[in-house]
C-alpha cells in the first residue's frame, strides 16, 4: 500500500505496515482503525504541530490533509500478527525506496517503532551509507547521516500496547513531532 501526504514534504512518517482492520480496508495508512486507534493517536501529534488539519482518520475521503509531512509504511500489507519476516521487509525495501525517490525535500524521517527504524537504516545502507558503530533505536534517538541523507528520529509506535501501557504517551510523540518540525527547518 502506498503513502500519501505532501508531496513537498520535509518530514517523512515511516510506520510499520498497514494495519488489517484499518489500512488494509480504507485504503491509506494509519486510517480506519476505530476511535483511539493508532491513526487518531499519530493525527492528534501531527496536528498539533501543524504537519495535519484534522486529529482523526476514518477513511480516505474524510477531509484529512497532511501538510510538509508523508507517510508511508516499511511493509506494504498487513503482515500476520502484526510482526513481518525480515524476507518481507527486504521485499518491500524497493517499493520504499521509490516512494522515497519520489520525496525530494525530505529532510527528517520519523520512524515509528524498531521495524520502521531498521527499514530506513536498510534503506541508508543500500544508499552506500553504513553508520558506525549501528545506530540503536530508542524513542528521540536522532541519527544523523553522511551524504547529505535526512537525519532519523526514532520514536515508539503509537499501537494501542504501547498507548494504552502508557509507554507512549500524548506529549512523548507531540514532542518527537516538535523536534521533527525544528530539524526539518
Amino acid at each position: 500500500m502506498p503513502g500519501f501526504g505532501d508531496p513537498e514534504a520535509r518530514v517523512l512518517v515511516l510506520g510499520l505496515a498497514p494495519a488489517a482492520h484499518g489500512a488494509n480496508r480504507t485504503g491509506r495508512v494509519f486510517t480506519g482503525d476505530g476511535v483511539g486507534g493508532s491513526g487518531d493517536f499519530l493525527m492528534t501529534a501531527l496536528a498539533a504541530n501543524g504537519f495535519a488539519n484534522l486529529t482523526t482518520s476514518h477513511h480516505r475521503d474524510d477531509g484529512l490533509r497532511l501538510s510538509n509531512a508523508y507517510i508511508a509504511a516499511a511493509v506494504r500489507c498487513a503482515p500476520p500478527d502484526n510482526k513481518p519476516t525480515p524476507e518481507e521487509i527486504a521485499r518491500c525495501l524497493d517499493h520504499l525506496d521509490a516512494e522515497v525517490t519520489c520525496l525530494p525535500h525530505v529532510r527528517v524521517v520519523v520512524a515509528l517503532g524498531r521495524i520502521a527504524f531498521d527499514a530506513w537504516l536498510q534503506l541508508v545502507k543500500r544508499r552506500g551509507v553504513v553508520p558506525r558503530p549501528r545506530p540503536q533505536f530508542a524513542h528521540e534517538a536522532c541519527v544523523t547521516f553522511d551524504g547529505g541523507l535526512p537525519v532519523l528520529l526514532g520514536s515508539f509506535h503509537p499501537s494501542r500496547q504501547n498507548t494504552n501501557t502508557g509507554r507512549l504517551t500524548a506529549p512523548m510523540l507531540a514532542s518527537v513531532f516538535r523536534q521533527a518540525r525544528r530539524l526539518a527547518g
